[in-house]
């Protein structure tokens, strides 16, 4: 069963088909109710007009053998006294059920003059004792309105379902009757039947044509997602990250997924060119003091008077800042989070410039959440570019500004032309100015900078100053500023 339904397309059409099939059997028997009611409300209403037409035969006084509704074809028809006894009955009814008095044949009558019965009816209205509960009804009159029951009655050998209507009506001469009149259900049962049968042959039908266009429709929608799944295998079995997934020319979730995918497909290719430039650059980057080290170590072997020591330590100072760099690096492509401690940025700025020439710290007390070791190399790193570029003078300020801490590091050197200030942030990226003058670097130290700047909810950015040196601004969320929790 989990395989048969196991694909959406499979799901999807058993819950359509579902859903119809509870509304329409719940819309089926509203109708089936609805049309049995109206049908038996019709027939009592026939009922109830044959039952009033007796009786008004009855308030006029005809004789129980004069009745004309005694009469009449397929409409049973008894009367009652007060005390239920059967006074007449239709000339063919043979049984008869559901009125409350089973019996066809009226009890025997006497005879006598209209007049006896007048004066017999007067005494019963003297002393009968009639609760006062009763409907009070004047002689001739007839009661508003019926009670319905449903029975069965049978007439000349047929057997039939019927309605019947009880009407009471106060006769001059005989007192308070009822009268109870039926009309057939046979046309309520007919309707109700056909009715019946054409919701149980045309449901089923219904429910295969909703399932199949439900069926046919979903795999339509989904087409384009199994495009996606093959063009991800093949991505995905290829390598190519070059590759993109077919997008439909909707504006539907399947079409954003589609580019949502590409984007991703972008992004990760990027990603993986980024660590490949990265790889191959860190080597370039190594390959050099390694190889310079490596022959300075060969001459000293071989010629132990030729060693320049002072040349095999710097190379060596050169490899472990360059090894220190690139694992700071993977650590923060690894997510690393910043340990959350306050931090005052005057004092580690006095901190970090001490003892570096031409430096001046301008510095108000300033608080942020984060690593103070991953702050300080930011600093630290600011300053040796700066010390790298400037002529004679660096500023560094420290201030508040809103809910944020600000750090200047300004140079009077030649500054950044408007279009690098992006790229030196970049990986490996050395200006040719600073590849000229570069003292062993190896292009990381502003792109380590920045970093850690973003991984402490901050910006870095670069402008000039007035005189038109660079200025390097570093932004942080104050302590407690709401901002201020380190990113991921």
């Amino acid at each position: 069963m989990s395989r048969l339904f196991g694909s959406v397309r499979s799901r999807a059409t058993l819950g359509a088909t579902l859903v119809v099939a509870v509304a329409l059997v719940a819309a089926g028997a509203a109708v089936l109710l609805s049309l049995r009611a109206n049908l038996t409300g019709e027939a009592g209403t026939r009922a109830e007009r044959s039952a009033q037409a007796v009786a008004s035969e009855l308030a006029a006084r005809i004789p129980l053998d004069k009745l004309s509704g005694l009469d009449a074809e397929d409409v049973p028809v008894q009367i009652v006294d007060e005390d239920g006894v059967l006074l007449a009955a239709s000339e063919d009814l043979e049984r008869i059920s559901g009125t409350g008095t089973a019996e066809v044949t009226p009890a025997p009558t006497r005879s006598g003059a209209d007049d006896d019965w007048d004066r017999e009816d007067d005494d019963r209205d003297d002393d009968s004792g009639r609760s006062g509960d009763d409907e009070s009804l004047e002689p001739g009159e007839i009661a508003q309105g019926a009670s319905y029951t449903n029975g069965t009655a049978t007439i000349d050998g047929d057997t039939e379902d019927y309605r019947f209507a009880a009407v009471e009506v106060e006769t001059p001469d005989r007192g308070r009757l009822t009268v109870h009149a039926g009309s057939p259900l046979a046309a309520e049962h007919s309707a109700v039947g056909t009715a019946l049968t054409a919701m149980l042959i045309g449901f089923p039908l219904l429910l295969g044509v909703v399932a199949g266009v439900t069926w046919l429709v979903t795999g339509r929608a989904l087409r384009p997602v199994e495009g996606i799944r093959r063009e991800m295998a093949a991505i995905t079995a290829s390598e190519d990250l070059r590759r993109r997934v077919p997008e439909p020319a909707t504006h539907d979730e399947i079409a954003r997924l589609a580019r949502t995918t590409n984007a991703t497909l972008a992004a990760l290719e990027a990603s993986v060119e980024r660590q490949r430039s990265f790889v191959a650059d860190a080597s370039h980057e190594l390959r050099s003091p390694i190889a310079s080290l490596r022959t300075q170590l060969e001459v000293a072997a071989a010629h132990p008077e030729l060693l320049d020591l002072d040349g095999a330590v710097e190379d060596t100072v050169r490899l472990q800042n360059l090894a220190g760099d690139l694992l700071l690096l993977a650590r923060l492509d690894a997510g690393e989070r910043p340990v959350g401690t306050r931090v005052d940025l005057a004092a580690l700025a006095r901190e970090e410039a001490a003892g570096r020439e031409g430096v001046t710290v301008e510095a108000e007390p300033v608080e942020v959440s984060g690593s103070r070791g991953q702050l300080g190399r930011v600093l630290a790193n600011l300053l040796d570019n700066a010390e790298r570029h400037a002529r004679e003078r660096i500023t560094v300020t420290v201030r508040r500004e809103g809910g944020e801490a600000v750090v200047g590091v300004a140079d009077d050197g030649e500054g950044v032309a408007e279009a690098d200030r992006e790229r030196i942030f970049e990986r490996f990226v050395r200006l040719d100015a600073a590849r000229s003058r570069d003292d062993g670097g190896a292009g990381l130290g502003l792109a380590i900078a920045r970093d850690v700047a973003v991984r402490h909810g901050g910006t870095l950015t670069v402008g000039a100053t007035p005189a038109g040196g660079a200025l390097f601004e570093l932004r942080l969320p104050l302590a407690g500023a709401g901002r201020g929790a380190p990113r991921a």
